[in-house]
């Protein structure tokens, strides 16, 4: 695919697709062409054309993932759903919200906060790394349900660590303990083929912003039809108490563009491939990984059945594994190598997560397995 379909620097390496995302630049056009509609006409654009527009980027996005758009809200990104179903559920105290080692930090932090308020508490399930096998993945959190678990968060596609969870089985499993399961799928939509309801959780959060390529503070919220009535914006306002769709559609003057912009983001999705682009974009994934473990006589964070779009490997580096020293490994990729590419310290050590997206090609691992290369 043309790089030139994005606005991405040239003269880097971008091999962070999972951070931030990319827009290309037909999806821009498509928003800008929105604000300027909204802009030229205000009252006309935010109070008769967007309940109906929202809808219908509702049911678009429905008809991808599978399932029904009035099961769909937007919200701005997968951070602000999962603190959506913390704020919307009720704990007593002594419960227990279980999550596990390899979440993102950020809904961590959420979920500490809103079981503190109740007086519940968060507990933790340390899932082997490296992976080799679902089962063990299984295993790890089975081992960690009790009878005062009330709410299991788990990440479709770890952040930190890349690894596709199997979030059927495992949302089985909790709902047989008698939890109820939010999925932050977060990189999931365009990475993988979805169909949400079939998974069976009570919530699913993702976003569009990232391997969907829609514009930045494009995510959504689905609600299974039993957890509708109980769930609740962050931002109570006018819909309050007239339904899931009332209340997420308004809460108040914004720009939404970034939602109704969906459309266009799945018609550039489907038209550079769609399924098969979602499967280009994995074997290309796993070649790198290939390539990064053969140059750096280290190992990957997971067998092939357990990545997709992105994967992990260990950096062939001795020394602490911190945070900081992290951090600055990823400003020498970038300023000596013109290479951008995200690198963790997990459990002692270093690894290297690398994203495979349309725009990327094999050579640029290949500069990538150089730049650590002794």
């Amino acid at each position: 695919m043309p790089r030139s379909e994005w606005l991405l620097d040239p003269d880097i390496s971008f091999l962070n697709h999972g951070s931030y995302g990319a827009v290309p630049r037909t999806v821009l056009a498509a928003q800008q062409r929105l604000q300027k509609r909204l802009e030229r006409d205000l009252s006309k654009f935010l109070t008769l054309e967007l309940p109906h527009a929202l809808r219908a980027s509702a049911n678009r996005l429905a008809a991808f993932l599978n399932g029904d758009g009035s099961d769909f809200a937007f919200i701005d990104n997968a951070t602000a759903g999962c603190n959506t179903v913390l704020a919307s559920i009720r704990l007593s105290p002594g419960d227990e919200i279980l999550v596990t080692d390899h979440g993102y930090p950020a809904v961590r932090k959420a979920a500490e906060h809103y079981a503190a308020r109740a007086g519940a508490f968060v507990t933790e399930a340390s899932v082997p790394f490296p992976v080799s096998d679902p089962l063990q993945i299984i295993g790890a959190i089975e081992k960690r349900l009790g009878p005062r678990s009330r709410l299991v968060i788990l990440d479709h596609i770890t952040s930190p660590t890349a690894i596709v969870f199997p979030v059927r089985e495992l949302t089985s499993l909790c709902h047989q303990a008698g939890a109820k399961v939010l999925i932050d799928g977060a990189h999931a939509p365009g990475m993988l083929s979805l169909d949400i309801p079939s998974i069976g959780a009570d919530w699913y959060i993702g976003n569009c912003h990232k391997w969907l390529m829609a514009p930045k503070g494009c995510g959504f919220l689905w609600a299974s039809p039993a957890r509708r009535s109980e769930t609740h914006p962050l931002v109570i306002s006018h819909g309050y108490n007239q339904g899931f769709e009332a209340e997420f559609d308004w809460v108040g003057t914004r720009d939404p563009t970034a939602w109704l912009t969906v459309p266009a983001a799945i018609d550039f999705h489907m038209r550079i491939g769609g399924s098969s682009l979602r499967e280009r974009n994995m074997r290309l994934a796993r070649q790198a990984t290939n390539i990064l473990t053969r140059y750096w006589k280290t190992e990957p964070g997971a067998d092939d059945r357990l990545i997709a779009s992105m994967a992990t490997v260990r950096l062939p580096l001795a020394g602490e594994a911190t945070d900081e020293r992290a951090r600055s490994l990823c400003a020498t990729l970038r300023d000596n190598h013109k290479i951008d590419a995200k690198v963790i310290a997990f459990k002692g050590s270093l690894w290297l997560r690398l994203s495979a997206q349309a725009y990327n090609a094999l050579n640029e691992y290949e500069r990538l397995a150089d730049a650590f290369r002794s």
